[in-house]
């Protein structure tokens, strides 16, 4: 049986009568950016993630250098962020101007190790981007005690994580800007590009919307130079559609990640996700020993019609674009990228489907 690491067409079809809906909805309504349906989406999405204000983004990735710009990060300054996750996270700093340093990764849960953050800060560090990465929430009670040690700003990059928590608290609000993620594969995901900004503070609020609007709070009155990050009327409509369904779609995915983790737990030669209850499941991603084991897993998957991705194959230190940069020591952060590949956990994958995957695992023989 083939299985597809994703299927975004099963998803957007069973809405497909709601989602035409709000496209004529947006097209009879004459207000195509700015409107309406984004300003709801904003609010929406502020009040799922704690806190009082959402400042809808054209991406995830620009909604990360937007934070970088609100906060008046630039040249001569650094950022803290993991080495091990996807590259929007570091080309965000440099395209701030400031310069990405990059910290290793624990290995159980692919998240930024705070102690080799601690290990690093300068005098010229001003912020630190923790990343949730496949949907498992950072240690941010470990992320603040930092930041307030070392007088430093918190971005979360929740991208891979709409709906995780931290202890009881929503991912996204727990920094002073929370950047989230609408990309066609994400658990919410837009029919195109599409982001957002959270925050608490009422003035980076502020700042955001106005940098996000080339700088403008009047027309032709530019206050700063910005940019045009601003969310599509369109994409804030379809995403309102399917925002309601997010908590059972993450359910389903968790229902995946158990069956998973109850076939696979005796299978020699695998090391499980670390499974906390927060987690969102993102992604399911498995390590093997090596990489001559996880690229031979592929490769018998592939034979198999079986959908599966790696991510991330180089950690961001080890990117030529980064080459001039003072090389960082990020051993755990190498070793996953040669170690991890995941497999396909979307929620409307049948419990026959999981099986088939989890099977195909358990007779792999390189």
């Amino acid at each position: 049986m083939a299985v597809p690491l994703l299927d975004v067409v099963a998803q957007n079809r069973a809405l497909e009568s709601e989602l035409q809906d709000a496209f004529k909805r947006v097209l009879r309504s004459g207000h195509y950016i700015l409107g309406e349906e984004v300003q709801l989406f904003e609010k929406e999405m502020a009040k799922r993630c704690g806190v009082a204000h959402g400042i809808g983004t054209s991406s995830g990735t620009d909604a990360l250098l937007l934070a970088l710009l609100s906060l008046g990060i630039g040249p001569g300054d650094e950022v803290l962020c993991p080495s091990f996750t996807f590259f929007a996270t570091a080309g965000s700093i440099a395209r701030a101007g400031a310069t990405p340093v990059f910290v290793d990764s624990h290995a159980d849960t692919f998240n930024l190790n705070l102690e080799a953050a601690g290990d690093i800060v300068t005098a010229k560090t001003k912020a630190i981007i923790p990343v949730h990465l496949f949907g498992q929430a950072a240690d941010m009670d470990a992320v603040s005690a930092l930041a307030e040690e070392h007088g430093l700003k918190i971005i979360e990059d929740a991208a891979q994580a709409q709906g995780a928590r931290c202890g009881d608290k929503p991912v996204g609000g727990l920094g002073d800007f929370g950047a989230l993620s609408f990309y066609p594969t994400k658990n919410l995901g837009a029919l195109g590009d599409a982001g957002m900004l959270v925050t608490d503070d009422g003035e980076l609020a502020e700042r955001a919307r106005v940098l996000r609007n080339h700088g403008a709070k009047a027309s032709y009155q530019h206050e700063a130079i910005g940019g045009n990050f601003r969310l599509d009327e369109l994409q804030a409509a379809l995403l309102r559609v399917k925002l309601p369904k997010l908590g059972e779609w993450i359910a389903l995915r968790t229902a995946n990640a158990a069956l998973y983790q109850g076939i696979l737990a005796s299978t020699p030669g695998i090391i499980l996700p670390k499974a906390t209850a927060n987690h969102t499941w993102h992604q399911f991603t498995i390590r093997m020993a090596n990489r001559e084991r996880r690229d031979g897993l592929a490769s018998h998957l592939s034979e198999a019609g079986i959908g599966h991705g790696i991510y991330y194959p180089k950690a961001l230190h080890q990117q030529p674009c980064f080459a001039h940069l003072p090389l960082a020591k990020c051993p755990v952060a190498e070793q996953l990228a040669a170690e991890v590949i995941s497999l396909p956990v979307y929620p409307e994958m049948t419990e026959e489907q999981v099986s088939e995957v989890a099977e195909k695992i358990r007779t792999f023989d390189a």
